[in-house]
């Protein structure tokens, strides 16, 4: 029973430890993805662990624009400087080596959104935005005539938003 005590904490520290590396709201899949994918904690469980740390006021859930997303709070900062010595070295180093090659990766994902919602059968609108430090830097709606368009403008947005940035801020301040 104790060692399940300790894996518990262990693996809530982690989990408080990635938010913390991560330093801005991220959605529960890139949490999920962050985990399964180095095999820490099994899908399961680290729902749980996260209703949990939620429920004590570790991190908190946030709603921004019908974005769902996670982060540390000061009290999990404390919690995580006060206990994440008790993280083993191991697991440290595979969350940072996986943030190092995935970071703007994620960042991109955050912080660059494209969706679109249907006005009526040929009348979609499009919602382009980018987001830095907690600052919107660009918010288009755009309103086109088919599904096929909607998404195809979403595609580019999203592979392709810091040139498209770039052209419509040159083009708007061109004299």
């Amino acid at each position: 029973m104790f060692d399940n005590t300790l894996e518990l904490a262990e693996n809530k520290l982690l989990i408080l430890y990635i938010f913390n590396k991560i330093k801005f709201p991220v959605s529960n899949n890139h949490l999920t993805q962050i985990i399964l994918e180095n095999n820490l904690i099994n899908y399961f469980t680290l729902q749980q662990y996260l209703t949990e740390l939620v429920t004590s006021n570790f991190i908190k859930y946030t709603d921004e624009s019908g974005n769902h997303r996670f982060t540390i709070t000061d009290r999990g900062i404390k919690v995580l400087s006060l206990f994440g010595n008790r993280i083993s070295n191991t697991k440290t180093d595979i969350v940072d080596n996986y943030l190092d090659n995935q970071m703007e990766s994620i960042k991109k994902e955050v912080t660059v959104t494209a969706d679109y919602t249907i006005e009526n059968k040929d009348n979609f609108i499009v919602n382009l935005k980018a987001i830095e430090n907690d600052s919107i830097l660009i918010d288009i709606k755009i309103n086109v005539g088919s599904n096929k368009q909607a998404r195809s403008l979403c595609e580019k947005w999203k592979s392709n938003s810091s040139d498209l940035y770039n052209s419509i801020i040159q083009l708007l301040i061109q004299e």
